[in-house]
């Protein structure tokens, strides 16, 4: 278990990577390489790359976040960059992004509607 001091410094990391993934997702329809390569460095900080987000199965990038210490509301934020990513269809992650959300949703200890309209928008976009 972290310490107090080792928790806050850990999650403003992780809050950090995440507010860069967000700002990331905001590009043109068409990603660049650098693009690219800029959010696949943003996704070593969570030990994960674009080639083992593409490849992995949702429960192994839920258990490799659990490994990341991210609290429920980092997931969710993580959960919006892979929806963010799969808008113009050059990823498919819309499935993770909603078994992340479901995870979230079943496993926390409250019930969010937030979350659930996310989980519902997700169903609907696979569909």
């Amino acid at each position: 278990m972290l310490n107090k001091g080792l928790r806050d410094e850990e999650s403003t990391r992780i809050e950090n990577t995440l507010r860069i993934l967000h700002s990331l997702t905001f590009v043109p329809k068409y990603w660049i390489f650098e693009d690219l390569s800029e959010i696949d460095g943003q996704l070593k900080n969570f030990g994960l790359s674009l080639e083992t987000l593409i490849e992995s199965e949702p429960n192994e990038m839920i258990t490799l976040l659990s490994r990341c210490h991210l609290d429920w509301n980092q997931k969710e934020q993580f959960a919006d960059v892979l929806i963010f990513l799969s808008k113009e269809n050059q990823f498919q992650f819309t499935a993770k992004a909603l078994a992340l959300y479901e995870h979230i949703q079943t496993e926390s200890a409250t019930f969010s509607f937030g979350i659930n309209t996310k989980i519902t928008s997700a169903k609907a976009k696979l569909q």
